[in-house]
């Protein structure tokens, strides 16, 4: 199984260095680059294509939230990292609307730091320790059990399924194979799941999912 490819990106020159040998020398992944110039994420990930960007939420000039926007927004899809000292509640839910794959923090041990982001690059969904209570309280605040089981009730059968998978923390890869249809068939009905579900990133339908009893566990 190859490497996992990643793209680092912080202000700092030590912090990038330093996380850039760590995962190349503990978590054996390929690290492709580790930028602090802005204006060169773009250009990379078009260029790389990796598996997962690493991304600081707080940089000078911009916010890391701000920049996944932005690449969002140029059709730029490479999974996104959070890695923050940040441990704010209103962090976390601000980068989970906006559609990162998962939030760390930089106090975190060195070997769950390596672990983590070797889990998120195979498509998993990551939250540091810390912050799991934070992640249930942004979930109690959600819509009622009721809504939801009425909101689940207006996807179709496949919507569902997908659904299903994505409370799995599964790519869309996974879910295409899985499910015999293509690529660009599993992102057109993820589209339409949250549209239906009036949610904004694929975190917060598996996390919506799980809470609805449709993920792991709930059969």
């Amino acid at each position: 199984m190859p490497a996992p490819r990643i793209v680092l990106v912080d202000d700092h020159a030590l912090c990038r260095t330093g996380l850039a040998d760590l995962l190349r020398q503990r978590g054996g992944m390929d690290v492709r680059a580790a930028l602090g110039d802005l204006a060169l994420v773009a250009p990379t990930l078009r260029e790389q294509r990796p598996d997962l960007l690493v991304l600081d939420l707080r940089m000078p000039g911009t916010d890391g939230l701000s920049l996944l926007r932005c690449l969002r927004a140029e059709g730029i899809d490479t999974p996104v990292l959070i890695l923050t000292m940040s441990d704010s509640e209103q962090d976390l839910a601000a980068a989970l609307r906006a559609g990162a794959r998962g939030y760390l923090l930089k106090d975190m041990e060195p070997e769950e730091v390596v672990a983590a982001i070797a889990n998120a690059a195979r498509g998993e969904l990551v939250v540091a320790p810390a912050m799991t209570l934070k992640l249930a309280q942004l979930l109690q605040a959600g819509p009622r059990a009721g809504n939801r089981q009425d909101m689940i009730a207006a996807l179709t059968e496949r919507e569902r399924q997908i659904l299903d998978h994505l409370a799995r923390g599964e790519s869309n890869k996974t879910i295409a194979r899985a499910l015999e249809i293509s690529h660009d068939t599993v992102k057109l009905h993820v589209r339409h799941i949250l549209a239906k579900l009036n949610l904004s990133s694929r975190v917060e339908a598996a996390v919506f999912a799980v809470e609805s009893r449709l993920g792991p566990g709930s059969r």
